[in-house]
């Protein structure tokens, strides 16, 4: 039984993975600011403490040592710097969620070697508003700079499930459902995903096997918007128009200037098996499509 804490654990691929850990019967903290109920009643220890305030996180984690520590809310450097400080030579394993985001465009799938955080200048400075994509290289760096801890960055793209609070293919369904155009640059750009519970899997996974370094994890296949939409008016029988411009409401959260997939051979090749997109990006659909009642 591994002792494991979760920092952001009690939404989407954050509470699949904590289940996934008790279903393991490993013993499970987590740490959240607590403004979210969770499912997990006397099942998980819980500490409830403002990440962003690294005396108070200090404080709550106190003289404990962990297995594994997830960090699913790490946004900046210095709140990777406060997390290396305090978990140094304390816990086997910080495994971070990290992003598709650290790295740019380009015409291939994206592979871990094309962001090297070991080789990227670190800038702390708390007054700064990092952009998401700043804020994760800069937390990777950060990580990756200390010697005395086993890091893991998993680089995830756009993460999809049934209970996603941002509602991002909600937005693409029921737009097809009222007719309404979507604006986004390139309806054909093709785009990886990963299914939350796939996540989940995945996080779970690199924690166990102490993978060290950064990693891709993403679903097998990609797929474009334009496709996306197809599968959609497949599952309810409208679509909707793609253009190019649209007021900002209307405006596609998957619309990218061109492909942004990802190469995952790295963790295939050590063992992972990755889920179907065209296996389940379908019934995905079907679910929230009938959710929103839309056919």
């Amino acid at each position: 039984m591994a002792k494991i804490l979760v920092l952001g654990g009690t939404r989407f691929f954050g509470k699949r993975l904590v289940n996934r850990l008790l279903a393991k019967g490993d013993a499970v903290t987590i740490l959240t600011r607590g403004h979210h109920q969770d499912s997990f009643g006397g099942a998980v220890s819980r500490l409830a403490v403002d990440r962003k305030d690294p005396e108070s996180l200090k404080q709550a984690v106190g003289s404990q040592d962990f297995d594994i520590v997830y960090d699913n809310i790490c946004y900046t450097p210095e709140e990777a710097g406060q997390a290396a400080d305090i978990f140094a030579g304390r816990i086997g394993q910080y495994v971070l969620t990290s992003t598709l985001s650290v790295y740019d465009f380009a015409d291939h799938p994206l592979r871990e070697e094309d962001f090297d955080p070991y080789r990227y200048p670190v800038m702390m400075n708390e007054s700064r508003d990092y952009s998401y994509k700043e804020g994760k290289r800069q937390a990777e760096a950060v990580l990756f700079g200390r010697h005395n801890l086993n890091v893991t960055a998993v680089r995830l793209p756009i993460v999809l499930g049934p209970d996603d609070y941002t509602r991002r293919l909600h937005f693409h369904i029921e737009h097809a459902a009222s007719g309404e155009a979507i604006g986004l640059p390139d309806p054909d750009a093709q785009i990886s995903f990963v299914h939350a519970e796939e996540a989940a899997e995945f996080l779970e996974w690199a924690g166990q096997v102490q993978w060290e370094g950064p990693v891709n994890a993403c679903s097998s296949g990609t797929i474009s918007v334009r496709e996306m939409m197809s599968l959609i008016q497949q599952e309810i029988g409208r679509s909707a128009p793609l253009q190019s411009s649209a007021p900002p409401d209307h405006m596609s959260p998957f619309g990218i200037p061109g492909d942004w997939t990802m190469d995952h051979a790295r963790a295939a090749a050590a063992g992972f098996k990755f889920w179907d997109l065209h296996d389940w990006m379908p019934k995905l659909i079907a679910e929230l499509s009938a959710d929103l009642q839309v056919r």
